[in-house]
């Protein structure tokens, strides 16, 4: 399971020209499942996500969390994160989940996250979303477990 997080001032979700969800200053991250995962991996990624300290405190160190600025999460799934480029010029997705498994892991991620007291919004599972987002810093971090 691979989780690329964002810090970011704002970001949202559209589908069809809806916007699906919406936050402001947190997280957004990009969920990524891969064949094997399970809910070990969710719980702890979940886990690292929440106590993630990469907030700056009053000495301008990253050192707060985003529990501790009370940010908001918006997880956004995200197969291409499995994508293998070492061959040829185009991806393989030989190592993502099949959709059938990936969706009640992210599903349960996301729940994972709302049980530290985190608000978490969700795009929607393999829709064809439009993700707009201000990165915070720019300050980008891949977790996987």
């Amino acid at each position: 399971m691979k989780i690329l997080v964002q810090k970011v001032l704002g970001a949202s979700v559209t589908v069809a020209g809806q916007t699906v969800a919406s936050i402001n200053s947190g997280y957004l991250l990009f969920v990524g499942v891969e064949k094997g995962d399970s809910q070990t991996n969710a719980d702890f990624l979940a886990k690292k996500v929440a106590n993630l300290r990469i907030f700056t405190d009053e000495n301008d160190k990253m050192n707060l969390s985003v529990q501790d600025v009370e940010g908001e999460i918006l997880a956004v799934s995200q197969f291409t994160l499995a994508a293998d480029v070492s061959r040829g010029n185009r991806p393989g997705f030989e190592t993502a989940a099949r959709p059938e498994d990936a969706e009640p892991l992210y599903e349960y991620f996301a729940t994972q996250l709302k049980s530290y007291g985190l608000p978490v919004q969700t795009g929607i599972f393999q829709a064809d979303m439009k993700v707009s987002l201000i990165n915070d810093g720019p300050c980008t971090f891949l977790l996987q477990k």
